[in-house]
């Protein structure tokens, strides 16, 4: 097994938090219990997806404000928040909130662009104003600005019996520091670096460059260079953080059942990791399922791997609550220290 030119130091998941309509309570509180569980299985990190109109968290901040009051050690964050759906300001305020709360445990990850299906809910979100937001990289800069302390206003002082700050409040210290953008394509790369962000990168990458010039790009290469990129850019160089987000599913300790439904799940979304997808070119990687000494075998071979000390393991969207229990408890008990992790507990 080739050895990693960077040792695993962080090992972290993540979850959508699907809930059934007519009991989202439920959904819900797996979530939290699956966090809890990972801290006691010494998970560095735990990461919460976002989901506006469909049946999985919409409100990654509030459950990750409930998670904080439920855990001691634990990183929380978001992967990622989409800033199309988000005040920067109010979003700021939030943030610093459940990051005093936590005792600077809060890690949100961003990313933008407009929202899905923007068409359609534009006159729902923003009625008065839906041609004239702005979806781009000035958003996340506001929202940076509004969190690492620049002043939102040019008015403070008293009035009457009320205080007022220039800056958004509370601001809480370290939190600029752990902003991270979730980001696919070397542009994302290298603005995040540039603005002395961490950087989430995921399953998915754009196969950037014209569509035939490659018939089959490498998905570990693409973000192999958008790491590189990333760092080339940030102000901390080679010690900039990086976290990769692919989906592992090990089967040590499953069931027959489990292993079938895997498999299952694995064949249903293979076809669409062979060759770019849709206009925008994605591609997407290898849902990886096996024994955690074959996971680890191919992660050693991955060349964006091998350059990151960091992971959210991403679970799979429809899975039931026991399923996760089982995948995490092999992550943290067999992959982990296959991979050369050692838990903090």
């Amino acid at each position: 097994m080739p050895p990693t030119s960077r040792p695993l130091r962080k090992l972290g998941f993540l979850t959508i938090g699907l809930f059934d309509e007519a009991d989202p309570r439920r959904g819900h509180e797996s979530t939290l219990e699956i966090i809890e569980l990972g801290e006691r299985l010494g998970f560095d990190s735990a990461w919460l997806r976002h989901r506006h109109l469909q049946y999985g968290i919409s409100s990654p901040v509030a459950v990750l404000a409930a998670a904080s009051q439920r855990t001691r050690r634990i990183e929380l964050g978001t992967a990622v928040i989409p800033l199309g759906w988000e005040n920067p300001l109010r979003l700021a305020e939030d943030l610093a909130t459940v990051d005093l709360l936590s005792g600077g445990r809060l890690n949100p990850g961003i990313s933008v662009g407009p929202p899905m299906h923007y068409d359609r809910i534009k006159e729902a979100l923003y009625p008065d104003t839906a041609d004239a937001e702005d979806f781009g990289y000035e958003r996340v800069q506001r929202l940076l600005d509004f969190v690492r302390g620049k002043p939102a206003t040019d008015f403070s002082g008293v009035e009457g019996f009320e205080v007022f700050s220039e800056r958004v409040q509370p601001q809480s210290p370290g939190l600029g520091s752990r902003m991270w953008y979730g980001g696919g394509s070397l542009r994302s790369a290298q603005w995040a670096g540039e603005h002395g962000m961490n950087f989430l990168t995921s399953s998915v990458v754009k196969a950037e460059g014209p569509e035939g010039a490659e018939e089959s790009p490498d998905f570990a290469q693409i973000q192999l260079s958008h790491i590189r990129a990333f760092r080339a850019h940030h102000p901390a160089g080679e010690n900039a953080r990086v976290s990769q987000g692919l989906v592992v599913i090990p089967t040590d300790s499953a069931t027959p059942e489990q292993r079938a439904k895997y498999e299952e799940y694995l064949a249903q979304r293979t076809p669409r990791t062979t060759s770019p997808q849709g206009p925008a070119r994605l591609l997407f990687a290898p849902d990886l399922v096996g024994t955690s000494e074959e996971i680890a075998e191919r992660l050693h071979a991955h060349a964006a791997f091998r350059e990151v000390d960091e992971v959210a393991f991403a679970l799979p969207f429809t899975f039931e609550h026991e399923d996760y229990v089982q995948i995490l408890t092999d992550i943290a008990t067999r992959l982990g220290p296959a991979l050369g992790w050692r838990p903090e507990v």
